[in-house]
């Protein structure tokens, strides 16, 4: 289940708070969550990236155990990449998910930080998803629009190497 996706927290309200809430749920009712975290363009644009992301995990991991979010997947979902066209560079998107594995090596320790699956969210696309997924940091790439087209998102599949 997606928890805190940014159409989430735009539309519904969903906070950090509610996230944290949702996490715990779903983990209590065995169910898998895709935590989705992300700056917006003004945000990027002031540097703040790095804050920004560091603020949602706070908000939404703060207090839990390492065994309440087991099997826990991370999104990184730039807000300004989503449903744009555009999306990070490889590098802007290695850089955020190295900044999300550290900060759970930082919480959770180093076997819980490489345990977790940390995945790409924002104009993924069958040109781009080969050097996203080749980044050392990226596991995989939570894809929107481009699946609801068969040819698109088969392209994406077969970046992947799947």
């Amino acid at each position: 289940m997606l928890v805190a996706h940014s159409e989430r927290r735009q539309y519904f309200g969903e906070t950090d708070a509610t996230a944290r809430r949702r996490l715990l749920a779903a983990a209590r009712a065995g169910l898998k969550a895709i935590l989705c975290v992300g700056e917006t363009l003004e945000q990027r644009d002031k540097g703040e990236t790095e804050r920004v992301l560091e603020g949602q995990l706070d908000g939404a991991l703060l207090g839990l155990e390492p065994g309440e979010v087991a099997g826990l997947v991370l999104a990184y979902e730039p807000v300004w990449a989503i449903g744009t066209g555009r999306n990070a560079t490889p590098e802007q998107a290695q850089a955020a998910h190295r900044f999300l594995r550290d900060w759970l090596k930082g919480r959770f320790g180093e076997a819980f930080a490489a345990a977790t699956r940390i995945q790409y969210g924002g104009s993924v696309k069958p040109d781009n998803a080969r050097i996203l997924l080749g980044q050392p940091d990226i596991d995989g790439a939570l894809v929107g629009g481009a699946s609801l087209k068969a040819d698109s998102f088969l392209g994406i599949v077969q970046a992947a190497g799947a």
